[in-house]
């Protein structure tokens, strides 16, 4: 895919689009809750590291080769930040795109974050070409887990004590799918 600055996906109930400044507040709020960041890798000390992240996601173009491009979810009606998405774009397109998906509390549990997940995989193996997808997850992480399930992705790995996360040596599950995977779904 060719980077570029704007980037407006519109499912049946979301709006994914670039963080605006304004989001900063709603961000740090949910992004430094011990318990939305417990599995995060990035997790906001204050307001100021918030708006510093939008800052410098909106100077990087949206597909960017081998970045973290972050993507606010809102609810398409109200425009309303419900969550983030972030995508990793890498080296080429023969290697595999990476998503990680991060809900407000108060949004969790009404099926937001399998909806944004499925219109970007719908991009990432149509217009963007993709072959390959993967999850890094932790595997106290059932939520995520479940999400990837239900999308059909399949466990490949399983590192044991492979990260060295916030002070402790944690696990890291691979989740994986490809393109004809995908598209064997929606042809049932």
């Amino acid at each position: 895919m060719n980077a570029t600055r704007d980037i407006n996906i519109e499912t049946a109930r979301l709006r994914l689009d670039r963080l605006d400044p304004a989001d900063a507040p709603r961000l740090f709020a949910y992004r430094g809750d011990d318990a939305v960041a417990r599995y995060q890798g990035w997790k906001p000390a204050n307001l100021g590291e918030a708006e510093a992240f939008i800052a410098d996601q909106l100077t990087l173009p949206f597909g960017t080769r081998d970045a973290w491009c972050q993507l606010a979810v809102r609810e398409r009606a109200s425009g309303e930040l419900v969550g983030d998405l972030g995508i990793h774009f890498p080296a080429s397109t023969s290697d595999a795109i990476e998503f990680g998906v991060s809900l407000r509390p108060d949004r969790q549990g009404n099926g937001y974050a399998r909806e944004a997940m499925a219109a970007m995989l719908d991009l990432a193996f149509g217009e963007w070409s993709y072959r390959r997808t993967v999850g890094s997850v932790d595997p106290r992480n059932v939520a995520s887990i479940a999400l990837l399930r239900s999308l059909g992705f399949r466990q490949e790995a399983h590192h044991v004590e492979s990260y060295f996360f916030r002070g402790e040596w944690v696990d890291d599950v691979i989740y994986a799918m490809l393109d004809r995977e995908w598209r064997q779904q929606a042809e049932r």
